[in-house]
């Protein structure tokens, strides 16, 4: 995502960080390089417009001249205008009904069935609580069997009613959700191929009898421009508290999301980052801002940690890493928690300076991780907990069961005792970087 804007916009911040002094002509000269790298991306004219002169009239001023490195202020007030762009800060979602109830709206195509469905991931993964899914397009044909069919992968109830009523619907789901113990409620409303009034109509039908905590347009950000004109649409009929980007990962510009909150004054609330249905993540503009100029998001790289891995078993194994007791067993326990990250590619992307370090293009062969994993898991657990006792008839044994060799054996086990050796070293604090 922002790709190409992305690397416009370090190219900029690499040459204003060498002026010794910020002029008019050099800025100039910058603010033309940035008003055409938004332009193309997609970025709505006038909010190009807006930005640039913000830019400029505050990188003239004193603060700016009077500073010892006015290019390291240039960047902070271009990613300070960046933010403010995006949105400003996260809105996070109201959920303090009981139980709180969300409906999603949107045209058909959006992503909004699998993107419902990846939200009440992302509330009972992050909040602990219960969600239930309602199944409120009775028109698409195999809506409510998609409905299901996530419902089913996730292990999350669907509330369904068949080809009935929407808004009968909506009312008896939020009943059964206080009956039962549910903590959320959402709810998938019918999509058109196009605004149209029965569609509105319907919508405001089902909100006005619901009053739902919110109402979130989901919308397919490689729509482009166009999707400001949809966004507004909705709006105009029903009130919308907030903005769900799809696809985002797909969308190389990423216009749509630098126009959003300033053209209609809704905030992004969550954006989709793949079609896994963990790829839904809170919208954070400072951090992607910071992203868009290469500073990184180890912020991002810390929560999904912290959401994805045992910190209890993660102190653990550290303590015995350090002190050179670290066997087979936890390797592979390790294995384990870093392929609940996802992809480890996606995640250094995130690291500062990920672009100069060639780390945006790296591809990490998953196949390289499950061979590792089959060679460990053809081992006993006298093997793994004292990998010396592997002799050549043991590595045979184990590469025959692996589908490996024992040149891959051999492989891993040196692999494995270096990096023993070398957080040992670390431990005793006598490493030294080679560098």
């Amino acid at each position: 995502m922002f790709e190409n804007l992305s690397d416009r916009l370090q190219n900029v911040v690499h040459k204003i960080r060498g002026y010794g002094k910020i002029t008019e002509d050099n800025i100039s000269e910058m603010m033309r390089e940035i008003r055409l790298s938004l332009l193309e991306a997609d970025v709505n004219y006038k909010v190009v417009k807006e930005f640039t002169n913000n830019v400029k009239e505050k990188a003239l001023g004193e603060d700016v001249n009077k500073s010892l490195s006015p290019g390291e202020v240039f960047v902070k007030i271009v990613k300070d205008e960046l933010t403010n762009l995006l949105g400003g800060e996260n809105t996070p979602l109201n959920v303090n009904g009981n139980p709180a109830t969300l409906m999603l709206v949107g045209l058909q195509g959006s992503g909004k069935t699998t993107t419902i469905g990846k939200l009440a991931n992302y509330l009972r993964k992050n909040n602990r609580k219960k969600p239930l899914l309602v199944a409120c397009d009775v028109y698409r044909p195999a809506a409510i069997d998609q409905l299901k069919q996530i419902g089913k992968e996730l292990g999350i109830e669907v509330y369904s009613e068949g080809k009935g009523n929407p808004i009968e619907i909506s009312k008896n789901s939020i009943k059964y959700a206080k009956d039962n113990g549910y903590d959320y409620v959402l709810i998938d409303t019918a999509g058109r191929l196009q605004i149209d009034d029965v569609l509105m109509e319907e919508l405001f039908n089902i909100q006005k009898e619901i009053n739902p905590d919110e109402t979130i347009l989901v919308i397919d950000s490689m729509m482009g421009q166009d999707a400001i004109n949809v966004i507004n649409g909705f709006n105009d009929k029903i009130n919308l508290s907030g903005v769900i980007l799809t696809k985002l990962d797909g969308d190389t510009r990423g216009g749509v999301a630098l126009s959003v909150k300033h053209l209609t004054n809704l905030p992004i609330k969550f954006v989709g980052v793949s079609e896994k249905m963990d790829g839904l993540t809170p919208f954070y503009p400072e951090r992607m801002a910071s992203r868009i100029l290469g500073m990184g998001d180890i912020l991002s790289i810390v929560e999904k940690v912290q959401t994805e891995i045992d910190e209890k078993d993660a102190e653990k194994t550290a303590r015995k890493m350090m002190k050179g007791n670290f066997d087979l067993e936890d390797f592979l326990e390790q294995l384990n928690q870093i392929k609940k990250l996802g992809p480890l590619e996606n995640i250094l992307k995130l690291l500062p300076g990920a672009k100069k370090m060639g780390l945006n293009n790296v591809n990490i062969d998953p196949k390289i991780m499950k061979r590792t994993e089959a060679i460990i898991l053809s081992m006993t657990m006298e093997e793994r907990k004292n990998p010396s006792i592997l002799k050549a008839s043991r590595k045979k044994r184990i590469a025959d069961g692996s589908g490996t060799t024992v040149n891959d054996v051999n492989k891993l086990l040196n692999q494995f005792e270096e990096m023993k050796k070398m957080m040992k070293m670390m431990g005793n604090g006598n490493f030294k970087m080679p560098f």
